[in-house]
């Protein structure tokens, strides 16, 4: 073993590693700051406030970074030993993990690991999908979850072609379509002001698993209420509870997934909640097929509809079942002192004891790292008094408002209504309606590799034109006379298909993506938050409104009023959403440094780019608006980013 240096006693080591870190951070944080800064900053001062926040982005980057390998070995050994963590072989996971938590790629270099150990430490990289069969059990567990939403929120789709009429509220006056929209609504309305609220308390209090399981119960037993409501208002009351399951669900489950997953996977994970989604969509529609035939009893009427929303129950009951079975996020554990069972946790998610190690001491590091941050300011006004910030959050909001403006949830909540509007069956409006889902979900798979491949700004710009067309084409296919049946109802299916097949790996992935991306380490949750918000509540906007929207313009007008909407996002996506496809923390804080005007202005240039390039064919180079240099470890600036002689 290398020698190290001497290890003060217990009493003083947190202060010892706290200071330690501090300096390997000054000197980490000083290079990153350089990396970024170009032209003007390169040459002059750094203002205080600005180094700050870069600052605290470079520790929570990698905290380790700066570390000798000697003395990244001590403070393993150090946590493992002051928090009672095992035997000698788990110090000796803690030592190695430790080292390998600095830079997980750099096994090969580490000494002391055997040959077994590298194999599978290469096997994270090699083959990514070779994990513990725990961890396919969480991976089950966050994909019935993702589908449990899905379901939720379809199962309405058919019901209400019943229930409406059932409860008085089927007509074309603006009674019957304020409070159909009403009560379609409902949850999102939950989940907008309170539910997403909830998040916060409910994993305090009971942890990952816990909020998991007490929202879908929330879910299971809200959706069984649907199926013995008697009036409109008792409607609009139950589905408004079930909001308090989809709300802090819709947070928790990614966080929990995220905690949980080694890096190899973890982002595929989280692209997976969208897709699953789409495939408890679809599933809610098969469930309004399969008892749209059910008959009325002595007792009860209206048993179809009934059954379809109480239907969406059993894959809350699965999650309710075993989500037990799967330990609890570490990090949750980690939060509450509690490190003996977070590395218990993260031993049965992992093939050996020194994964468990890394990534519980790197969770560690982290922590230590967000507890020290003090920027003198509420961070909630950090995301809108800092440049970087605010365009951020600019950029997450318009991809987070258009995500239901662009009009796919009216389709996903109204499509049965306006399959039968446009002279389809009922039974065939939800087989109709059913094809939809099968596409939403078929085309959500290819997102996992257009996203990374493409770009998110590049997917929009090329698929926000598409769902305008596809819309204005379905609108205006309302005008087929009645007489030519055939026509009409193909051409109406034919436009939602397609609007489908192009907002599935565009629109439906990338807001929830670009968010959790955009923002900084330090204000991300915060951002996060403030998406989810911004994305129920516009739910609930367009759910409650679309009844109106259509008596009131006909479906000429309503679809050409969503087709104008993915127009305006076009614009507002090449104006004012920078692409964060594939770069590093330094490369997106210089990303959105760039001020708004200049971005602005070269997203308006790249529209005759286009033309010359890809319509005249001519031979046309690309502008490139970011620098991104190689530079070297340079010490020779001080702390106000001058050269020093």
């Amino acid at each position: 073993m290398a020698d190290t240096e001497k290890i003060p006693n217990d009493s003083s080591s947190g202060e010892y590693d706290n200071n330690k870190r501090e300096n390997a951070h000054a000197e980490h944080a000083d290079y990153r700051n350089h990396s970024v800064a170009h032209n003007s900053e390169r040459h002059g001062s750094v203002p205080a406030a600005e180094r700050a926040r870069r600052n605290l982005n470079a520790k929570l980057a990698n905290p380790l970074a700066g570390y000798s390998h000697a003395e990244l070995e001590d403070q393993g050994a150090q946590y493992a030993m002051k928090h009672q963590l095992g035997e000698e072989d788990d110090i000796r996971a803690f030592r190695m993990g430790a080292v390998l938590a600095q830079d997980p790629t750099k096994y090969d270099s580490i000494r002391g690991l055997d040959d077994s150990e590298r194999e599978v430490l290469r096997k994270e990289f090699t083959n990514r999908w070779s994990q513990p069969m725990l961890m396919y059990v969480v991976i089950v567990l966050c994909s019935t979850c993702a589908a449990v939403q899905g379901m939720d929120e379809a199962v309405v789709n058919g019901g209400q072609i019943f229930y409406t009429v059932q409860f008085g509220i089927g007509g074309k006056d603006s009674r019957s379509t304020w409070l159909t929209g009403l009560v379609n609504s409902a949850p999102y309305l939950c989940c907008a002001f309170i539910g997403c609220w909830l998040t916060v308390p409910f994993n305090h209090y009971f942890g990952r698993r816990g909020t998991i399981f007490i929202t879908c119960t929330f879910s299971a037993l809200a959706c069984f209420w649907q199926g013995f409501t008697n009036t409109w208002w008792h409607m609009f009351i139950a589905r408004f509870c079930l909001g308090f399951g989809i709300g802090p669900k819709s947070a928790t489950v990614p966080i929990y997934a995220a905690e949980t997953t080694p890096p190899a996977i973890r982002g595929a994970l989280v692209m997976q909640w969208q897709m699953w989604t789409a495939f408890g969509i679809m599933f809610g529609y098969v469930a309004d097929l399969a008892f749209y035939n059910v008959k009325d009893t002595a007792h009860v009427t209206g048993l179809n509809w009934r059954l379809m929303m109480a239907s969406a129950m059993f894959p809350a009951l699965i999650v309710i079942c075993f989500v037990f079975m799967c330990p609890e996020s570490p990090r949750w554990y980690m939060s509450k002192g509690r490190h003996g069972k977070a590395y218990q946790s993260m031993v049965k998610l992992r093939f050996m004891k020194i994964q468990a190690a890394r990534d519980l001491f790197y969770m560690q590091t982290l922590l230590e790292a967000e507890g020290t941050m003090k920027l003198g300011q509420s961070k909630i006004l950090e995301l809108v008094t800092v440049p970087r910030n605010r365009r951020a959050m600019i950029g997450s909001e318009i991809v987070m408002f258009m995500q239901q403006f662009c009009g796919v949830n009216v389709i996903a909540y109204y499509s049965s209504s306006i399959f039968v509007e446009s002279g389809f069956s009922e039974i065939s409006a939800l087989t109709a309606s059913f094809g939809f889902g099968l596409i939403n979900w078929l085309f959500a798979i290819p997102a996992i590799y257009t996203i990374d491949t493409f770009g998110r700004r590049n997917l929009l710009l090329t698929t926000f034109p598409l769902m305008s067309l596809f819309l204005f084409f379905t609108g205006f296919s309302f005008w087929i006379p009645v007489s030519q049946h055939t026509a009409r109802v193909a051409c109406i299916a034919l436009g939602i298909y397609l609007f489908g097949i192009v907002y599935s790996p565009g629109e439906g992935p990338v807001p929830f993506t670009y968010s959790a991306e955009a923002y900084p380490l330090y204000v991300r949750a915060y951002g996060m938050s403030l998406a989810t918000a911004t994305t129920w509540f516009f739910n609930f906007v367009l759910s409650i409104t679309w009844p109106s929207l259509l008596a009131a313009f006909k479906p000429q007008g309503a679809f050409a009023y969503y087709a104008v909407w993915n127009l305006i996002g076009f614009v507002l996506v090449l104006l004012f959403m920078p692409e964060t496809r594939n770069k590093t923390l330094e490369e997106l804080d210089q990303v959105f440094s760039v001020p708004t005007h200049i971005h602005a202005a070269y997203g308006m240039r790249q529209v005759p780019y286009f033309f010359k390039r890809y319509l005249l064919r001519q031979h046309v180079e690309p502008e490139i608006l970011y620098e991104r240099e190689e530079y070297e470890y340079d010490n020779s600036y001080d702390d106000e980013g001058h050269k020093v002689v």
